[in-house]
């Protein structure tokens, strides 16, 4: 045991004599070390204040492109599915490219984003189709109603989203829908009223009244004064009236439904009559060869 300890003593001497030289050594190496990370940290920023790190980039992208282009992705076709009443010219300047574009150089997302924007596009997918044709699906909301407000015409889908207000002769053939709050409600009743296609297809303009109701307006002159609630069924019944004694074909100026248990009528002189006893006569003059 003792010359074990003799031993430790000499080897702890011989450290201690050569521990100023390592501390030198180490003191020299982390300067070293040091200064490595100084010159990586003053480069690193040198390389992204100066934009070299964009410039970099830019160079690699364009490199990169060009080199796909070689390879033949580049852009010969522009297929576009879907497209009905989306204008051609808007389209072709957001997608913005020409033949012998590379492929890869258009972004699909960005175009994707501005279609989407376009007030006839619902929905748009664009994707790359290799090796060079850019494939644009469009999906279109559907034309539904005129919207009259403030002396504007517009038209607008079943949801009430604006579609466009030019070149509206081609859609003369829809009903027009009148008030401030029309467009929001409008789907839902003309999608009752065109149930009664005998009815519809006497109807000129339809207008939201007290944001609750809706007046009909034929192309007549007629107005006809439609119910709060329930107003399938009174459709209904007045389609029936119209099957039965060409109601709507009278010289009337306007007929009030409101109430569910008849239907009052007003001749254009303005008397007002009940609905059961204007059918009475109807039926009583018609049988002795009269007519109303």
């Amino acid at each position: 045991m003792s010359g074990w300890r003799k031993k430790s003593k000499k080897s702890i001497i011989k450290r201690k004599r050569k521990s100023p030289e390592r501390i030198i050594f180490l003191v020299r190496k982390f300067g070293l070390v040091l200064g490595v990370f100084v010159l990586i940290g003053w480069l690193g920023s040198w390389f992204f204040l100066s934009d070299a790190d964009y410039h970099t980039k830019t160079w690699a992208h364009e490199k990169t492109l060009g080199f796909t282009a070689d390879l033949g992705f580049t852009v010969k076709d522009l297929l576009v599915e879907g497209r009905h009443y989306t204008d051609a010219d808007a389209v072709m300047a957001i997608v913005n490219v020409r033949k012998g574009d590379p492929l890869f150089s258009f972004d699909t997302k960005s175009a994707q984003d501005m279609l989407n924007k376009l007030s006839w596009v619902k929905s748009a997918h664009v994707e790359r189709r290799l090796p060079d044709t850019i494939y644009i699906g469009l999906t279109e909301r559907e034309p539904f109603a005129l919207w009259q407000n403030n002396k504007q015409i517009k038209l607008i889908d079943e949801d009430g989203v604006f579609l466009t207000d030019h070149k509206l002769d081609r859609f003369k053939d829809y009903i027009m829908v009148v008030g401030d709050e029309a467009p929001e409600h409008s789907g839902d009743f003309l999608k009752i009223l065109n149930v009664e296609t005998i009815v519809r297809d006497k109807v000129e303009s339809a207008q939201y009244v007290g944001d609750r109701r809706w007046d009909l307006v034929l192309k007549n002159g007629i107005t006809v004064k439609l119910p709060e609630n329930d107003v399938s069924l009174a459709l209904s019944r007045l389609s029936l009236a119209q099957t039965e004694e060409a109601l709507l074909d009278k010289d009337i100026k306007m007929i009030d439904m409101r109430e569910v248990d008849r239907i009052v009528i007003r001749t254009k002189p303005g008397a007002v009559q009940d609905y059961q006893e204007y059918k009475a006569s109807y039926k009583s003059n018609t049988a002795s060869g009269d007519s109303i």
